[in-house]
């Protein structure tokens, strides 16, 4: 990996015969401001090579040569580049794969078991499937820890934005330091003349832009290297620099390779970060977009790899950017509706306006585990209740719950049986500190609320969460709500949320619940991998959630339920599904199976979770519930005749 170096141009920006730019001081000052729509903007995903794979290479020690893979009970869950080369992949078992690969080393991910403390890397834990819970609190460590030395390495906030967007990718906008980089170095460029903020930027230098050993898409047709580069070329030049240093210093600290995609926006970026791998970057140049579009189907684009897409290609008959391209945008908007029509028009051009939010703290935390067989008694329910509690916790430690400075509001407990699916849900005690005694009997008394519903056994899958966090209370905090007026007062005096049994009522207003469409993301992020079409490096099997939602890309899966294998199932056969009328092969009818059952907890879950604007097709975002509407009692409800506000301030 070449280090990184300075960028200069060889000659002076500055003189009266010299043509202008097509870009404007105003486009500087808007890169300065980071904004999404500035045509100068230039984001990066950095995306570890076979992260699970990685993590277990570095703990072990192994070289960088040696094939490895992480096994998860009977199935393959990472596998790394050297192993790759043998022709392996992650769908294949353990036994063809050492076959094919003599020399692979394998390594069982950590579970927990019954009276542990702490997960633990046991040689015989792919024999206790039905006794074990998988564990991914290594890899979730190792990714914090390479987003706390990504955030080290960058300049600091307001000018570094980080978006964690999975367990093994982050976005990075880095438009406002690369603008303080471009003043530095072309310094004429800090003041527009006569003030005017239209004036059209003088042209850079002409002279050949140093791409190192990047990957570079080539150009649109009507564009050829000859042309003088303009500023949108420069910044993506300096972005490539910036992002080169950065995967320099995490390999040089921490040993992790990693590719990396740099454009203008977060789809292009994503689309490049997977174009070469491993361990190089691809950069997309403003007059390339098209050109490397044209190379993918819309289906492989985030928010068409699902419904909507299938019913984009059903309706225009394709799946292809270039036939689509040709579709006037009023006729895309005449069989979609304007929304989405204009949405899709702009992203099959790569037009992407989201933001990297630099928000990186938790929402929500899951444990679970699917049953098979399933269980039968309240005994053996507990017991998987000790261990998703003492998992949560270990979490909760590390986020700071002991020192109090976060903790979660609610916890819930989620039971299956047969297809169908209940919830329950309780307030955490605000008062009490939080330890495994308190989670496990409010988790006992959820249970014991299923229970007396009936029909809670046979049970196939239980899963515990936390969520609605929230920073803790220190101090005199607890006094000064005294003196809270107006908004904030009544905010303080807000209700916990109550138990929560079912799907929740889109005609119920009350705050609490227009709190839980937000914070209830877990189970939405099981399946936003497979929305965006696209099959990532490595899959987490584990249901863990506890990072932000990042629309795209998540790393939340349920212990066992996409890739593992029926123990007693050698032969290949093949099932059908009466829910999606599709032939499934039977060694993944479980997986399949519990993808259902992960749609139907959102379903329940999460009916109105809202992406960030302009990620998503507008036509495709759930509308929240309006306020104070015909039969509620929620803030903002009318006073009923004889009725009166109280004053708060």
């Amino acid at each position: 990996m070449s280090s990184s170096q300075p960028f200069h141009l060889s000659s002076p920006i500055t003189g009266p015969s010299r043509k202008k730019s097509r870009f404007t001081y105003r486009h500087l000052q808007l890169l300065s401001q980071s904004s999404t729509s500035c045509p100068l903007r230039v984001i990066a995903l950095i995306d570890y090579d076979a992260f699970y794979a990685q993590c277990e290479m570095v703990r072990l020690g192994v070289a960088e040569t040696q094939p490895l893979a992480v096994q998860q009970w009977q199935g393959l869950i990472a596998i790394n580049y050297p192993a790759r080369a043998f022709g392996l992949s992650r769908h294949v078992t353990v036994t063809d794969a050492k076959t094919k690969c003599p020399e692979l080393v394998v390594q069982h991910v950590a579970t927990w078991r019954e009276g542990d403390d702490r997960w633990a890397y046991r040689d015989d834990a792919a024999r206790h499937i039905q006794t074990d819970k998988v564990s991914l609190d290594p890899y979730r460590l190792e990714s914090r820890k390479t987003l706390a030395l990504l955030k080290e390495i960058l300049p600091a906030p307001p000018v570094q934005k980080v978006e964690r967007a999975s367990i093994d990718e982050v976005f990075l906008d880095l438009s406002a330091q690369i603008h303080g980089v471009l003043l530095q170095r072309y310094p004429e460029l800090r003041y527009a003349p006569y003030d005017d903020p239209t004036e059209r930027l003088p042209l850079p230098p002409s002279t050949a832009l140093d791409w190192h050993a990047d990957a570079l898409v080539d150009l649109d047709s009507a564009e050829t290297e000859d042309d003088d580069p303009d500023w949108d070329d420069v910044v993506m030049n300096i972005g490539a620099e910036i992002v080169r240093g950065v995967r320099q210093s995490l390999y040089e600290k921490l040993k992790y390779t990693c590719s990396a995609g740099i454009a203008r926006n977060k789809m292009m970026a994503k689309l490049g970060a997977g174009y070469r791998k491993p361990n190089q970057q691809t950069i997309v140049r403003n007059r390339a977009v098209q050109h490397f579009l044209s190379g993918f189907k819309f289906t492989k684009i985030r928010n068409l790899g699902g419904k909507l897409g299938d019913h984009v290609v059903e309706t225009f008959g394709t799946e292809e950017i270039t036939d689509l391209l040709a579709t006037p945008v009023e006729q895309l908007k005449a069989k979609l509706g304007d929304d989405t029509g204009t949405w899709l028009y702009g992203i099959i051009r790569g037009e992407d306006n989201s933001e990297v939010s630099s928000r990186t703290q938790i929402k929500s935390m899951l444990s679970a585990k699917s049953f098979r067989p399933s269980i039968n008694t309240t005994e053996q329910a507990n017991k998987w209740l000790r261990i998703f509690v003492a998992d949560i916790y270990s979490r909760l430690v590390e986020e700071g719950v002991t020192e109090n400075k976060r903790r979660p509001k609610t916890i819930t407990l989620h039971h299956r049986q047969g297809a169908q699916t209940r919830s329950k849900q309780l307030p955490i005690p605000q008062g009490r500190k939080i330890d495994e005694t308190i989670l496990f009997e409010l988790a006992k008394t959820l249970l014991g609320q299923i229970i007396v519903d009936g029909r809670a056994w046979p049970c196939a899958n239980l899963s515990l969460s936390v969520g609605g966090f929230e920073d803790g209370v220190s101090g005199n905090k607890g006094i000064d709500m005294f003196l809270l007026k107006g908004d904030e007062a009544r905010a303080a005096m807000e209700p916990p949320p109550r138990s929560n049994t079912a799907t929740p009522n889109p005609e119920d207003t009350r705050p609490e619940k227009r709190r839980k469409l937000v914070e209830a993301t877990s189970i939405a992020r099981f399946f936003s991998r497979g929305d965006s079409g696209e099959e990532p490096e490595e899959e987490p099997i584990d249901d863990f959630a506890d990072e932000p939602s990042a629309q795209d890309e998540v790393d939340t899966h349920e212990d066992q339920t996409h890739k593992s294998p029926d123990l007693q199932q050698q032969d290949i056969a093949a099932y059908f599904c009466q829910s999606c009328q599709k032939s499934i092969a039977e060694t993944d009818r479980a997986e399949h199976e519990d993808w259902h059952f992960a749609r139907e907890l959102q379903a329940q879950e999460s009916p109105a979770v809202k992406s960030p604007a302009n990620s998503r097709p507008p036509g495709q975002i759930s509308t929240k519930p309006k306020r104070g509407g015909i039969g509620t009692r929620g803030r903002g409800s009318k006073p009923e005749k004889g009725q009166s506000r109280l004053a708060f301030g």
